[in-house]
C-alpha cells in the first residue's frame, strides 16, 4: 500500500456529506439539474452582501505591493477591529492580543487543539456533531469521545459529567449546532462551566472549553446565543465569516482566547506558533483587510428563516418528526425507520439528496441543508411526502 494505513481507513469512513454531494453530480448529469433536489452540502446560496463586493473591489485596488507576510496571528489593525466587535458580543474586555486570524473556523480549531493536546488526551463533544471533529482531534494525537444529548439535542450534563476523566483536556461544543440547529441555553452553558471548574480541580489539570461558532449570526425568532466567555474562563472561540457573509471558499476566520483563561500567555504563544507550523502560516491577507471593515455584517438572515419555515411546514404536513431549529440552515428530522441510510436511499429514488444522521453520529435522523433556492424546497416536498408514505 502506498498511502498511510490511517489515511486509508479515514477514506473508508470519510464524510457522508461529500459522498452525497458527489452523488448529486451523478444524478444531475443523468436526470438534469432542475429535477434533482440537493440538500446535501451546507454551501450558502444567499449572495454575499453588496458591501462585501464593494469592499473587495476597493481593497484590491488599494493594496498594490502589499502581499507579503505579516505576523502569524494576523495584521494588528485587523485583530483590533475583531477584538472591538467581539468584546461587545461576548461582554468581555478584549484586545488584539487575544485574537489569532485563521484559515476559517477549521483552522482555528486545529490551531487550538494543536496547542492544547498531548498524545492520548481526550476531546469530549456532544453528539450529533460535525463529522470532522474526530479527524481534528486525531491530527494532534487526541482521542474524540462523544456524549449523547437529550432528545431535543440540548446538553445532557449528567452524561457529560460521566464522560469526563483524568485524560479529558478539551470539551468541544458547536452552538448553533451543525447538524441539528440547536442553540445551547445560557443555563446549560453556565452549568457546564461550573462542571468543568469542578473537574479541573478534581483532576488537577485545566480542562478547556472550545466553542465552534460559525453559525452564531444565523439565528431565528430572536433566539439569543449566550457568551461562552461569560460562562467559563478557560474558553476559546473558533469561528469564521463563511456562513454569515456567505464566503466559505475564502477561508477566513479567527480564534479568540478568553482574557481570563489560565496560562493565557502560553496559550496565545502556542497558538501563534501552531498557526505557522500547521502550514497555515497566516490567514489570507486580502480577506483579513476586507473583514476588518465588515465586523457585524451578515446576509439577510430572514431569508434563511423563510426557507426554514417553508421546509418545516411541508415536512410536518407529510408526517415527519423534528425539533424546529432555532439557528443554522439545517434541519435534522427523525427517519420513520431505524435505518437512516436506507431511508436516505429511498429519498434518492425521489431525486432528493440529504445526509444520513449516522454521518453525524446521530443515527435514526437525516440532515437537510436548506441553504437552497425556495423553489428547490417547494418542489422537493411532494417527494419527501411520497418517501414518508412508503414507510408509514
Amino acid at each position: 500500500m502506498t498511502i498511510a494505513k490511517k489515511i486509508d481507513s479515514f477514506i473508508n469512513r470519510s464524510s457522508w456529506i461529500r459522498k452525497m454531494f458527489e452523488e448529486g453530480g451523478r444524478l444531475k448529469a443523468l436526470h438534469g439539474a432542475e429535477k434533482v433536489f440537493d440538500f446535501s452540502l451546507g454551501n450558502p446560496n444567499i449572495a454575499a452582501p453588496d458591501c462585501f463586493d464593494k469592499t473587495l473591489a476597493e481593497t484590491a485596488c488599494s493594496c498594490s505591493g502589499e502581499h507579503g507576510y505579516m505576523p502569524n496571528t494576523g495584521y494588528p489593525h485587523v485583530r483590533q477591529a475583531v477584538a472591538k466587535y467581539l468584546a461587545a458580543e461576548q461582554g468581555a474586555v478584549l484586545s488584539e492580543t487575544e485574537i489569532i486570524m485563521t484559515c476559517g473556523a477549521s483552522g482555528a480549531l486545529n490551531v487550538a487543539l494543536k496547542t492544547l493536546l498531548d498524545p492520548g488526551d481526550e476531546v469530549l463533544t456532544p453528539i450529533p456533531c460535525f463529522v470532522e471533529y474526530g479527524f481534528y482531534a486525531d491530527n494532534h494525537g487526541g482521542v474524540l469521545k462523544t456524549v449523547p444529548t437529550h432528545t431535543d439535542f440540548s446538553l445532557d450534563l449528567d452524561r457529560m459529567e460521566e464522560a469526563i476523566t483524568e485524560r479529558t483536556k478539551v470539551v468541544l461544543i458547536n452552538s448553533p449546532n451543525n447538524p441539528t440547529g440547536q442553540i445551547y441555553s445560557r443555563e446549560s452553558l453556565e452549568a457546564l462551566g461550573e462542571l468543568l471548574r469542578r473537574k479541573s480541580e478534581q483532576f488537577d489539570r485545566t480542562i478547556y472549553l472550545v466553542s465552534d461558532e460559525p453559525y452564531r449570526k444565523i439565528v431565528f425568532d430572536n433566539h439569543p446565543v449566550p457568551s461562552i466567555f461569560q460562562c467559563y474562563a478557560n474558553s476559546i472561540i473558533g469561528t469564521s465569516y463563511s456562513k454569515d457573509i456567505s464566503i466559505p471558499g475564502e477561508r477566513i476566520g479567527f480564534a479568540a482566547v478568553n482574557p481570563a483563561a489560565d496560562y493565557h500567555d502560553d496559550l496565545l504563544n502556542g497558538m501563534a506558533l501552531a498557526n505557522r507550523i500547521l502550514g497555515f502560516v497566516n490567514a489570507p491577507a486580502l480577506m483579513q483587510k476586507i473583514v476588518a471593515c465588515l465586523q457585524g455584517t451578515s446576509v439577510d438572515i430572514s431569508l434563511y428563516q423563510r426557507k426554514r419555515d417553508l421546509l418545516c411546514q411541508g415536512l410536518a404536513e407529510a408526517g415527519y418528526e423534528f425539533t424546529t431549529p432555532p439557528g443554522t440552515f439545517y434541519l435534522f428530522p427523525k427517519t420513520p425507520i431505524a435505518d437512516d441510510v436506507q431511508f436516505v436511499q429511498a429519498l434518492q429514488e425521489e431525486l432528493i439528496l440529504v445526509v444520513p444522521g449516522s454521518g453525524f453520529m446521530g443515527p435514526g435522523h437525516f440532515r437537510i441543508a436548506f441553504c437552497v433556492d425556495d423553489d428547490t424546497i417547494v418542489n422537493a416536498l411532494p417527494g419527501f411526502a411520497r418517501a414518508m408514505a412508503r414507510f408509514r
